[in-house]
């Protein structure tokens, strides 16, 4: 799903990472500056949205510094670069500074494709990061066991994307807690579906689409009964946070589409609309804004910034409940 980038170094280059899956994006960027501080360990890396650029702080992070001769610069959510700022950077496609890496992160769609055109055909590297499709989760489950150092049969793949979702940060983590907690290594049906597999096959999605539909009850009774059979909290947030970025994607989407088409701006299967649009109509852009921040806040207390993850997660799902508009 993640195109490879040529073997090369990454001083001397632009290079366009794309696609709407932001956990390939994120790996994408962090192999090219790992080969950055390999090649240069004294290089100074500046990171930073788009939208916080003007003329000077792009000059300033591109620019070599008094520490290093080499630098990185990293330039996330391309798509809200200033106007005024696309020419210099398509420029510095044209011609790369020798000892600058520089990288640009586009979260796919058609917003600043004027720029994307312009990057592209200035002889930047592009790396995409496309959405997944249902029929790739379980030869990505596989490599991911493989990338942990650990094994995994088909049919015990396929049976951890039915388990987990189609969300490709949940499924990463739920093969690093099921490879971390095996001695063997080995991953089978029967280890899935103890970890992941509850009553009525709670997963993590479950109480997401619950709280997301309004059904607070339900999302905390699914909640509790998830976490008391091995769900991990990283995959409830993780799931918390994927649903609200489909509906903030499908509340924003130009009317008229079908579903197909629909289903591929948003980021989804067709099958997934029949649910997300009874939830999309207790939404507008706010509220899931608003939503965003509690399950980011949430993600880090379950990741260590908090004691009781059980906690932190009941509040996340009760604040996305109170964010809905109806």
């Amino acid at each position: 799903m993640l195109v490879a980038m040529a073997a090369k170094s990454p001083f001397g280059r632009v290079i366009l990472v794309g696609g709407p899956e932001s956990l390939l994006a994120e790996r994408a960027v962090t192999e090219i500056l790992q080969r950055v501080r390999t090649e240069a360990p004294a290089v100074e890396i500046s990171t930073m949205d788009a939208v916080r650029l003007d003329g000077q702080k792009l000059a300033e992070i591109t620019s070599p510094s008094l520490f290093s001769t080499e630098r990185a610069a990293v330039i996330t959510d391309l798509a809200n670069l200033p106007p005024e700022l696309v020419d210099p950077v398509a420029a510095m496609a044209a011609h790369p500074v020798p000892d600058l890496a520089l990288v640009l992160v586009h979260g796919g769609g058609n917003k600043g494709k004027a720029l994307l055109d312009k990057v592209k055909k200035a002889g930047a590297e592009v790396v995409d990061a496309p959405a997944a499709k249902a029929w790739e989760l379980p030869q990505f489950v596989s490599a991911e066991v493989r990338r942990g150092g650990g094994a995994i049969d088909q049919p015990a793949a396929q049976f951890l994307v039915e388990a987990v979702g189609h969300d490709l940060r949940a499924l990463a983590a739920a093969v690093s807690q099921l490879i971390a907690d095996n001695e063997e290594r080995s991953i089978s049906v029967d280890l899935v579906r103890r970890y992941f597999a509850g009553r009525s096959e709670v997963t993590s999605f479950a109480v997401a689409d619950a709280a997301l539909a309004g059904r607070t009850g339900v999302a905390m009774e699914q909640l509790r009964w998830a976490l008391s059979t091995g769900v991990a909290p990283v995959l409830v947030t993780s799931a918390l946070a994927s649903g609200l970025r489909g509906l903030g994607k499908l509340v924003t989407a130009a009317p008229g589409m079908g579903d197909t088409e629909l289903a591929r701006e948003v980021g989804v299967p067709p099958w997934k609309l029949k649910s997300m649009r009874p939830q999309a109509r207790g939404w507008d852009q706010s509220g899931i804004a608003h939503a965003l921040k509690a399950v980011a806040a949430a993600d880090a207390e379950v990741k260590g910034a908090a004691n009781d993850a059980a906690f932190a997660l009941e509040r996340a799902v009760l604040s996305v409940a109170r964010a809905r508009t109806s």
